[in-house]
């Protein structure tokens, strides 16, 4: 999923904050126990998402596929004090995983974990005012989600989707139907003149959306 030439991305690895121990652990947890662990945000990916909720000093925080809880962890690190991150995951079974992870964290107390369809979850959850969404589900919703919790984010909110580069296929040949996907998405969200938009070249694409 790396589309960076991996001697940069070691670089940058480098030159950034250090990984939290408990992220390290997590990491590795996963990388041994569980099925696709290059789904997990990752170092320099994880620093990001820390840096941006940092910047933005949330008090609310909507996460969208909580996978082992690496990226939870990262954008909870910017949370206000009293800040929450209301976090969904579709599969029952990292559960206990889960929480072991979040454990470890001094978050655990601001993480609010959901599981089941993030399309019901949302619906009962009511949240407004969302200072950061993050998108990193199941890819084929990725509109869906967006036009869910649009209009659930304040103005100056940021809306964040995963793997918009799609492994460097949306700007190849491929024509396939995941492929074909995200150059929607990405078209849509490039035409949408409600925000401002970039994407950045971070492991498989960030798409970083702010709402005007």
């Amino acid at each position: 999923m790396e589309i960076l030439d991996p001697n940069l991305q070691e670089y940058l690895d480098n030159h950034c904050e250090p990984e939290p121990e408990a992220l390290k652990f997590i990491n590795r947890e996963t990388h041994l126990k569980v099925l696709k662990p290059n789904m997990l945000s990752g170092h320099y990916q994880g620093r990001v998402l820390s840096m941006l909720s940092k910047m933005m000093r949330p008090k609310l925080i909507l996460e969208i596929g909580t996978f082992t809880g690496y990226a939870t962890i990262c954008l909870a690190e910017g949370l206000t004090e009293d800040g929450i991150i209301h976090t969904i995951e579709v599969n029952r079974e990292l559960e206990e995983m889960l929480n072991s992870h979040f454990k470890l964290t001094d978050v655990e107390k601001k993480i609010r974990l959901h599981f089941g369809e993030a399309e019901r979850v949302i619906a009962d959850l009511n949240v407004t005012n969302i200072d950061i969404a993050f998108i990193d589900a199941d890819k084929k919703n990725n509109l869906l989600y967006f036009d869910l919790i649009f209009d659930k984010v304040r103005s100056g909110g940021l809306i964040i989707i995963d793997n918009v580069l799609w492994k460097g296929k949306v700007y190849g040949v491929d024509n396939d139907v995941d492929t074909e996907s995200f150059r929607k998405l990405n078209d849509q969200i490039a035409a949408d003149k409600r925000v401002e938009k970039l994407i950045l070249p971070v492991r498989d694409g960030l798409l970083i959306i702010r709402k005007r």
